[in-house]
């Protein structure tokens, strides 16, 4: 017998018209890449969003063709984020981060059709344009008269012209709740970036479970600044949660520095915050140098990457903030547990407190997980056992786009690469993980990549990269290099080398020189080894 419910399909529509119908004043405040703050409200948005579904009608693209983005966290990707996803096509936001081979690698793989960018990534655009093999359309988030005369990009439209010729009256299609809303490319993988396709359905599943009192608790009483870009996870889902709520909404744009993002907290009347460490490290500097403290804001939200227990205290007894601390991965949509005290905990001590709160916190409903050990055994949550995290939800990947890399479930849990623990009272801690991948400041470095560079300098025999603790992007590659017989290279030699071959925060901060690198029996660098070897090395600037 099934429930005589009526069958209404959750679409990424439905939020932003909610939105406009329920909170239609409720502010969008941007800072533009040209420096000054745009207001909007919801209404307008959702207006414009339309006019972006219309545009894309007009140019003729169908249902689940991918729509790319390089682009700051604006008003202006907000609007593509609903216009595009609302219209049946999938919105694919693009790391700018990234070396601008990996940025023509991944929008060919996602056979992107159009591509939408702010105006200082024009140099990037310029690079890969002529090799973006499936891009037929680039449109420039500016103002017709923005818009350079010498580009050289043939066809570059401006985004303010693009949509002006659109009415904005517009009936969203309705469809299969399973389709692909959104797209994103992981990098914390061995070999080449893999794609995660979010459904709209797990896309509005994931919102209720962001937006829950024991997760981040959004509601239209908040003033919320994501400065987690939303090329990274659709900054942590907070743009679908904040129209499911009515919150306002603060865009940072590129000015993530600790006296940009202060200015806005203050004179916005921020509530709540989310990023990783290193911003808010540059926060806190600023903070303290001037001696100021935060008039509104309450809570933050900090994920990406470990936050240090100093940092929590920090917000907590000199400013008077909660750190909600967060874990997720981009196979994860990407929240998967916070960090809130359960009653009984409020009265313990400070200390007490805060040993809790440095953990990644308990699972959001709707995420299952689950410790193993090395033979697939399920290990009790008792807080001392560790073993290999695994999870699985309606928000969670069950396959990576085209299928890359085969089948990732194990008994249908996703392996996160993680190892944890877990408590009694379900709060969940990383205790290590895989280091083939580097972490640092909330952005992956691949150890491979650095050592293929390495391997290709005409002195380097053999070349592993490690991670090493930074105190200010929490890890930093260090690179161990074996010399070919009679081979001359110095530190600056090798590091020079990575110019132009990778982004300039990839590069190794430091180089060693050794005689030989431990191997294993079948041949495998051991990195255990060379980081127990390394773990007192002091990187330069650390």
């Amino acid at each position: 017998m099934f429930g005589l419910m009526q069958d209404q399909p959750l679409l990424v529509s439905s939020l932003i018209e909610f939105a406009a119908r329920h909170h239609h004043d409720a502010e969008i405040v941007s800072r533009r890449v040209e420096g000054d703050l745009h207001r909007t409200t919801y209404a307008q948005a959702a207006r414009r969003s339309r006019q972006v579904a219309q545009a894309l009608d007009r140019l003729g693209l169908g249902r689940g063709d991918r729509v790319g983005t390089l682009a700051w966290n604006g008003y202006r990707h907000f609007e593509l984020y609903f216009g595009v996803s609302g219209s049946g096509r999938v919105i694919h936001t693009l790391n700018p981060r990234l070396p601008p081979d990996q940025v023509v690698w991944i929008a060919n793989h996602a056979e992107d059709r159009v591509l939408f960018f702010d105006m200082t990534f024009l140099p990037i655009i310029k690079a890969v344009w002529s090799k973006c093999t499936t891009v037929r359309h680039w449109i420039a988030l500016c103002e017709a008269d923005a818009l350079p005369a010498d580009t050289g990009i043939e066809g570059l439209q401006s985004y303010e012209a693009w949509i002006g010729r659109e009415s904005g009256r517009y009936d969203w299609p309705s469809f299969d709740e399973r389709s692909a809303c959104a797209l994103c490319y992981t990098s914390g993988t061995t070999g080449n970036p893999k794609g995660v396709l979010y459904s709209h359905r797990s896309t509005l599943l994931h919102a209720y479970g962001v937006a829950l009192p024991d997760a981040v608790s959004l509601s239209a009483r908040d003033c919320i600044l994501p400065v987690v870009p939303m090329f990274h996870v659709n900054a942590w889902g907070i743009p679908y949660a904040a129209a499911m709520t009515g919150a306002k909404l603060v865009f940072p744009g590129p000015a993530l520095d600790g006296k940009s993002v202060y200015e806005l907290l203050e004179s916005e009347r921020v509530t709540m915050a989310a990023g990783v460490p290193t911003v808010w490290l540059m926060l806190l500097n600023h903070v303290r140098e001037h001696k100021l403290k935060f008039s509104h804001m309450r809570r933050t939200v900090i994920g990406g990457s470990a936050c240090p227990p100093a940092m929590i205290r920090a917000f907590r007894d000199d400013y008077g903030v909660t750190v909600l601390h967060a874990w997720g991965m981009t196979e994860m949509s990407p929240v998967g547990t916070v960090c809130n005290l359960k009653l009984a905990q409020r009265e313990l001590d400070p200390d007490a407190q805060l040993a809790i709160m440095a953990k990644q916190g308990r699972a959001v409903f709707g995420v299952e997980m689950r410790i193993v050990d090395s033979e697939g055994k399920e290990l009790p949550w008792d807080g001392q056992a560790s073993g290999d995290l695994h999870v699985k939800g309606p928000w969670i990947i069950s396959r990576y786009f085209k299928d890359e890399g085969g089948d990732p479930l194990i008994d249908g849990w996703f392996p996160t690469g993680d190892v944890a623990s877990i408590d009694p009272d379900g709060f969940m801690q990383i205790t290590d993980r895989s280091k083939d991948v580097i972490k640092s400041g909330g952005e992956w470095i691949s150890s491979i990549d650095i050592e293929n560079v390495a391997m290709a300098h005409p002195a380097v025999a053999m070349a592993a990269c490690i991670a090493l603790p930074h105190p200010k992007w929490d890890e930093r590659p260090l690179l161990v290099v074996v010399r070919k017989p009679g081979a001359e290279a110095s530190r600056e030699d090798i590091l020079g080398f990575y110019e132009g071959k990778v982004a300039k925060w990839q590069v190794p901060d430091d180089v060693v020189f050794v005689d030989a690198i431990p191997l294993g029996a079948t041949g495998k660098m051991q990195k255990v080894k060379l980081r127990e070897q390394f773990k007192g090395h002091r990187l330069p600037g650390a």
